[in-house]
């Protein structure tokens, strides 16, 4: 009997080993659940520190994350004190991991702000303020953050041209070629039409709108008015005049504000001049 009992203690021991080992190195999905009594939890962040990798809590506050035994768990939110979670073999074999949070702020004192130490001239203060990286889908590696979203031209032109005009032959289930010619007539009758080209058009029509707009963003329609001279109900032709420039792909390359700042600068007074503008 004796004999027996060392027998299966030396079974359980072995076996808890090999679950550590296997949870040492081989990751799993952890599904879990933020919660507070005094606030909402959505959308609080969920990141693997060891892995790289993140996800975002829905309404109701719960995640799913893959991690392995002693990966560190970060969560944080805008309203919530950071909290760190390191998984263990518990928290691997559970089915809910339950991680309360705490509030970051009950009570601010009375405090005067002055950032950046700004003077008020633009020109002077553009050079000084550093902007810090932002949290993003991207930083925190979520699936799916590098795909872009296509724009409904975008998704007519894919679905009006995509694929070859023309594909040969295909492999049957018993790994046998079988010669077969597949015509695209989709494709062809979209180029023969005219209707390719069409959306060809629409598409570059959104991109130069959708860049004007970001480049009209970069300063408030306060900085054209005041500053560069340019009346509001012609901020929009300004930009259609500085795109024109040789320089402009330059400038925005370059991704320097203050860069483009003396861009516009320069470029006020040609289009004020042109226009017969004070």
């Amino acid at each position: 009997m004796i004999t027996s009992i060392l027998k299966n203690s030396l079974f359980f021991t072995v076996m808890m080993c090999v679950c550590i080992v296997h949870g040492q190195r081989f990751s799993k999905k952890i599904e879990g659940r933020v919660y507070s009594k005094d606030a909402d939890v959505a959308a609080t962040h969920i990141s693997n520190i060891n892995a790289n990798k993140g996800t975002i809590a829905d309404a109701k506050g719960f995640f799913t994350i893959t991690a392995k035994l002693n990966d560190t768990l970060m969560f944080s939110a805008v309203q919530y004190k950071r909290k760190l979670v390191v998984v263990t073999l518990e928290a691997l074999q559970g089915d809910l991991l339950l991680v309360p949070l705490e509030p970051s702020l009950t009570q601010l004192d009375e405090v005067v702000v002055t950032p950046y130490n700004l003077s008020g001239d633009l020109n002077r203060d553009v050079a000084k303020i550093k902007i810090e990286p932002v949290v993003t889908s991207t930083t925190l590696g979520l699936p799916n953050a590098y795909v872009k979203v296509k724009t409904q031209n975008e998704r007519k032109l894919f679905e009006a041209d995509n694929g070859k005009f023309v594909s040969f032959g295909r492999y049957s289930l018993d790994s046998l070629f079988e010669p077969v010619i597949s015509i695209n007539l989709h494709k062809i009758l979209n180029r023969i039409t005219g209707r390719t080209q069409k959306l060809k058009k629409y598409v570059a029509i959104d991109q130069e709108i959708a860049l004007l707009k970001s480049i009209r963003n970069k300063f408030p329609d306060s900085v054209y008015v005041n500053d560069l001279k340019i009346p509001k109900e012609t901020i929009h032709d300004f930009l259609n005049f500085c795109e024109a420039d040789a320089n402009f792909d330059e400038v925005l390359a370059s991704d320097d504000v203050l860069k483009l700042w003396r861009f516009f600068l320069t470029k006020s007074v040609l289009y004020r001049k042109a226009n017969n503008l004070k």
